[in-house]
């Protein structure tokens, strides 16, 4: 399965609000996130999953080459779509897959998750529904959002199931759920750092780091966003077009950053070549440096 293109941001839009849906993929995130869950109620989901399915649907002819060609919002560069269904434990998750899983969906995002045994049931409906479409076995990504204690003493198992392609941080519902205060650093980090581990102990994608919902705190908002990257997370989800410029550049490698991943890998080749260990790069640090390399080449940076 071809490596997806690597995402800085992924912008949220409620599924049953047509206006924003539009809007959302025009804004310049790297990834949207249609929302069939929490910001819709129950008697708009039908309705909601309608729409996101059009959507979906929509990208997935432009990909084939049987877009519209007066799509004009299709001519600009299209974030990657992402849907976010219901939970594993509600009735309304599989209506959901059954719509989205087309071959212009970039993967389903899961809220609340905590039992490997429902990510089975996801993952034995994902096959089906990729076989009958056409789609390659275990292609559909599925992203595992962790905001629970039980999701964190758990994550592990969840980063290491087959359908597991990165873990996302609910910070404000984690927090609600233990007690804590939501905005002091610490009553997060131990969760925080527990994805962080887990992720790469199973050798999938670095996390996605949570919403930040006080949108008039671009202060605090630059330093959690720092803070996350620091902490060994890879992007942040968005709920406003005014986040991204920030989360772009936490995560966009710096001048600084392409030189020392080059001469990382320099030194790598030069090793080899010696059959030499005494300058000693691990796998780890050269995956990362081939990382920083891939994101600089795909954002065409000019460093």
């Amino acid at each position: 399965m071809a490596r997806p293109p690597i995402a800085r941001s992924y912008l949220f839009a409620p599924g049953d609000n047509a206006h924003l849906l539009v809007k959302v993929r025009s804004a310049g995130a790297d990834a949207v996130v249609l929302d069939l869950e929490g910001g819709v109620a129950p008697e708009r989901k039908e309705e909601a999953r309608e729409a996101v399915r059009e959507i979906v649907e929509e990208r997935s002819r432009h990909l084939t080459g049987d877009a519209r060609a007066d799509g004009a919002h299709l001519a600009a560069p299209q974030p990657a779509i992402w849907v976010r269904i219901n939970t594993l434990s509600s009735t309304f998750w599989r209506d959901d897959v059954a719509a989205i899983v087309h071959p212009g969906l970039a993967g389903v995002r899961v809220p609340r998750a905590e039992d490997t045994r429902l990510l089975d049931e996801l993952d034995a409906t994902l096959r089906r529904l990729e076989s009958k479409r056409g789609l390659p076995t275990g292609s559909t990504r599925v992203a595992c959002t962790v905001e629970s204690a039980l999701g964190v003493l758990h994550a592990p198992r969840i980063a290491e199931h087959r359908r597991t392609f990165h873990l996302c941080f609910g910070a404000g519902d984690f927090a609600a759920d233990i007690g804590a205060d939501p905005t002091d650093p610490m009553a997060t980090l131990y969760a925080e750092s527990t994805l962080v581990i887990s992720s790469r102990a199973a050798g999938i994608e670095a996390p996605i780091g949570p919403a930040w919902t006080h949108l008039d705190d671009f202060e605090g908002f630059a330093r959690s966003t720092a803070r996350l990257r620091h902490l060994g997370f890879f992007g942040r989800s968005a709920i406003h077009p005014s986040q991204l410029d920030t989360i772009h550049e936490a995560f966009t490698p710096t001048a600084e950053d392409v030189v020392q991943a080059r001469g990382i890998l320099a030194t790598l080749d030069a090793n080899a070549e010696r059959h030499s260990d005494r300058h000693f790069v691990d796998e780890a640090i050269a995956r990362r440096a081939r990382r920083v390399l891939e994101l600089a080449g795909q954002l065409e940076l000019d460093l």
